[in-house]
Formats: C-alpha cells, structure tokens, sequence
C-alpha cells in the first residue's frame, strides 16, 4: 500500500502512522481522538501510571461502555415501540369514538 492510505494520529502525545482505506479516514481520526480523550481522563486522575497500563484500562472502558450499548438497546427500543403502539391505539380510539357514524361500504 501507498503512503496515500497512510493516516497520522496523535494519541496521549504520540504519533502513530497507520494506514487505512480513504472512506474509513474519518472513523479512524474519530476513534483516534476519542480513545485520546479516554486515555487523558484516566491519566488525569492519577490513579494509573505508565501509558501502557493506561492504554489497556482505556481499552477496558471503551468496551465495556459498548457492550453495555449494545445490551441496553434492545430494552429501550421495545419500550419505545411499546409506547409508539400505545400512542397510536389511543389515536386510533380517539378517532373512533369522535366519528359520528362509521362509514357503510
């Protein structure tokens, strides 16, 4: 691969080189930026020294907040239909009940 799929990011003040296709560029600055942000909050808090150990409890972090997105979800959404069905019956109610004759065919 050519340098043109070469993409720099800076993490934790450091520079990586890593290639990648042209359409996925701005996920990687994205994930670049955010895994940067993850690793200064943890190096903020002092209770974790050493950049390695700091990498791998960012990376603990990431993934746990995923896996719990990805699990939670699947409630939240069935509570949101749930609520979109219920809306809508009591639209379909309202209607029925303010229609002064039902239509014959």
């Amino acid at each position: 691969m050519s340098s043109n799929n070469s993409v720099t990011v800076q993490i934790l003040d450091k520079e990586y080189s890593i290639i990648c296709p042209q359409e996925e560029r701005t996920n990687l600055v994205s994930a670049a930026r955010y895994l940067d942000g993850k690793m200064r909050e943890i190096r903020s808090s002092g209770k974790v020294i050493g950049a390695d150990r700091i990498a791998v409890m960012a990376a603990l972090n990431i993934t746990h907040d995923l896996l719990h997105k990805q699990a939670v979800p699947d409630v939240q959404a069935s509570g949101s239909t749930r609520e979109q069905v219920r809306d809508l019956l009591e639209r379909v109610d309202l209607v029925l009940a303010t229609d002064p004759e039902p239509s014959q065919k």
